[in-house]
Formats: C-alpha cells, structure tokens, sequence
C-alpha cells in the first residue's frame, strides 16, 4: 500500500524532533521503525535526505526540499480535511509569525484585535525577537523582515520601507551637550545591538564622503524596543527606524540628530512565506488582512 504521506510525516517529525529517538517517542514508535521508514523512503527516492552522526543529524540540499515541500502538503492535507469535515473553508488554526520587537509592537500588535474579530477561529503564535529566527526549523508560517532579503525558497510581500534616525533626549543633551558632526559621536554614549549580525557602524555622510563611525556605549540590547526606553530616560544616543521614533519626535520626548550627514537610505520590509500555489487559508487570511494595514500604517507622517 502506498503510504507516502505516513513517510513524509514521519520524516518531518525528524527534522523538528533533531533526532530519531525523539521522534519515535512522539510518534508512539521505535527508535528502529523510525530509522527503518527513513532509510526506505531515501532508498525509494534514490538520495540521501539527512546526514547522520553522533551528535546532530542535517539535512542535505534534497532533504531541505522535501522538507519543505513535506511540510506544505501535510499542511494542505489537514485544511483540506479540516474544512470538509466542518462544512466550510473558514480560517482557521495556528499561525505563527515573527517579527521584531519594534515593528511587532508599533505596527503589528494594534492590528490583531481586529483581526480576531475578523477571524474569531485562527490562533496567532506570534514571537518578536530582532534575532533573525530559522524560518523552517522554528516552523514559521510568516516572518516579517526589515533590510535586504537574502536569497531563498520564500515568497515575499512587501509591506513598505523604513529610514533610521538617529535621536537623544532633551535631557541627555543637557547633561552631554549635542554631537554637531558624524565625528563628535564617539565623544558620546551610542547605544547598539548585541546581536552577531549587527556591527557597531552608523554609515554616515561627512565632507561629501560617506563614512562609518565605530561606536560604543554604556549598552547593547537584543531589541529596538529596550533601546527606545533608555534614550527615552536620557542614557544615550540611538539610531532606529523612524516608524518607531516619530511618537516621541512629534512630542518633543526625543530630539533628532545629524539630520543633513543622513545619507537618506530606506530599509525594505518584508512578509516572507513559504511560496505555494494553495495557501492554507489561515495564512492567506493574515496577509491579506494585516499587510495593508501595515502598508498605512509606514505610510504615516
């Protein structure tokens, strides 16, 4: 009998489980049934899908295809079932979408009690982190991503663009003065991120060259939202998106700087998906009801 999709399911269990015996003891079976379903499918196949050894298992450029694409089929087939059994095709189920901490909470969170109002059965699984998550291994249906994409499987939607700033507040300028030029900012408190993919650089323009000045200061966050909050409280200097700071500009709370060493640079945002013809309805539902709503909301003087 064939039974290609009780293959499939069992394979993605592997790859998110990160080993056979964990996966066998989710799926009430053997570690050795396990390993024996595997080994047939790459023997039916004819390539390898994962890479074994003592302490991780990977996946090859196959493996990562068919888990893809394992992945999207299994998620039709329950909708599919789902939606017949209860006589409609009603969004619902889990959705779950990353998104930084800043744009997740200025742009995204203000949108989601209407859209449960909207969609009363879809549940949202929603992580805001500005570390950029593993969109197949922490099984994200939507990521929401600021600044260049990199090239992948992913389909996009673009939501807008966003320009940095960099401001401080009125009491941190009463206590240290203000930089008047790129080159007076490592004579100040400029705070930064703590993640790996973030460098202590502001590219600016100084005497028609565009320069970038090291920095440092007294913190570095894993968040926007963190570093919002301290130049808020006078402790130093910040560079953010401008979707996050023009609240506390436009009430004189934070003071921007160096508007004319500005280079004028927008970052692209992104909703990125898994590309497929059918899309569960759920996460079609939430694009369709959120991303404009996030285009109007970058569109906001």
């Amino acid at each position: 009998m064939d039974n290609r999709a009780g293959e499939m399911m069992v394979f993605v269990r592997v790859v998110e489980a990160g080993s056979f015996s964990e996966a066998a003891r989710l799926m009430l079976m053997t570690p050795s049934t396990v390993s024996k379903l595997i080994a047939r499918l790459e023997a039916r196949l004819g390539v390898r899908l994962i890479e074994r050894s003592t302490r991780r298992l990977a996946l090859t450029g196959e493996g990562q295809f068919y888990y893809e694409r394992s992945q999207a089929l299994l998620g039709q087939l329950d909708e599919t079932e789902q939606q017949i059994a209860q006589g409609g095709a009603e969004a619902e189920g889990i959705v779950r979408v990353t998104s930084s901490v800043t744009f997740g909470t200025a742009a995204l969170e203000p949108i989601l009690p209407a859209f449960f109002e909207a969609y009363p059965r879809v549940v949202v699984d929603l992580s805001l982190s500005d570390d950029v998550a593993d969109f197949y291994l922490e099984r994200t249906d939507i990521a929401i991503r600021v600044g260049k994409l990199a090239d992948s499987n992913l389909m996009a939607r673009k939501i807008g663009e966003t320009r940095r700033r960099i401001v401080a507040s009125p009491a941190y300028h009463s206590r240290h003065g203000t930089p008047r030029s790129p080159e007076d900012l490592v004579h100040h408190n400029c705070l930064g991120f703590n993640f790996r993919r973030a460098m202590p650089v502001w590219p600016m323009r100084e005497d028609g060259r565009i320069v970038e000045r090291m920095l440092s200061g007294s913190l570095l966050a894993n968040n926007g939202e963190t570093l919002r909050r301290m130049a808020l409280a006078g402790v130093g200097i910040i560079r953010l998106a401008d979707y996050h700071l023009r609240g506390p500009i436009a009430r004189g709370e934070l003071v921007e700087l160096l508007v004319d060493s500005d280079l004028g640079e927008a970052d692209d945002i992104h909703a990125l998906f898994k590309g497929s013809q059918f899309l569960p309805a759920r996460v079609r539902a939430f694009l369709d009801f959120t991303v404009p709503r996030m285009q109007a909301f970058l569109e906001q003087k």
